[in-house]
């Protein structure tokens, strides 16, 4: 097959009949998607949840419409396949916080005492403090959980978050809300009480 045909060229060619093709998308895409899913599932299940991505992208080319480009498209197939991951992994269970260091625990009270996201994030964004962020988004639900990690920890616009897992707007806004309160009442069962700001 011709490598300069564009995704839509081969798309086309997919849908009439040349499976042979999905090859090239997959060539294309493939390490586009590894890194989305290595950026939100843990590392020993990257391959299958990003092999899981392309079987669900070839499933659903029929209704794949190219007002958007193919990357974005695919972009929202693989986070919500990541999102399904943590459905089907979660389990209710309270992260380590009592095991943290007391460093880490003053890390946690300072960022879910943040008055602001970009307070919250930059925080967040520490690479050093990735176990404690972990705990952290391990107490929230699967969904709340991508909520926050896109919304926060990616920067996206609450738009495109909202585009990407499938909800509205207004329901990206009140999760990221709820999932802070979550977060804090949490550590308040821990006894790790968050200083509030004065106005």
């Amino acid at each position: 097959m011709p490598v300069h045909l564009d995704d839509a060229k081969v798309i086309e060619r997919i849908l009439d009949g040349d499976r042979d093709a999905f090859a090239l998308l997959l060539k294309r895409h493939e390490s586009h998607v590894s890194r989305l899913v290595a950026a939100h599932v843990p590392p020993d299940q990257v391959a299958e949840v990003a092999h899981e991505a392309f079987i669900r992208a070839y499933k659903g080319l029929p209704g794949y419409r190219p007002i958007k480009p193919f990357r974005n498209w695919l972009t929202t197939v693989t986070l919500r396949c990541c999102k399904d991951y943590w459905r089907r992994t979660y389990r209710n269970r309270e992260a380590p916080v009592c095991d943290l260091s007391e460093d880490g625990q003053n890390w946690l009270d300072t960022a879910l005492a943040a008055t602001s996201a970009e307070e919250f994030e930059a925080l967040a964004q520490r690479r050093e403090l990735g176990e404690i962020l972990e705990a952290v988004l391990a107490m929230l639900s699967p969904l709340d959980r991508m909520v926050m990690t896109l919304s926060y920890l990616e920067e996206r616009p609450t738009s495109e978050t909202a585009e990407m897992l499938g909800i509205s707007v207004p329901n990206v806004k009140v999760r990221a809300f709820r999932a802070k309160r979550k977060l804090k009442d949490f550590l308040k069962r821990y006894g790790i009480q968050g200083e509030e700001h004065e106005a």
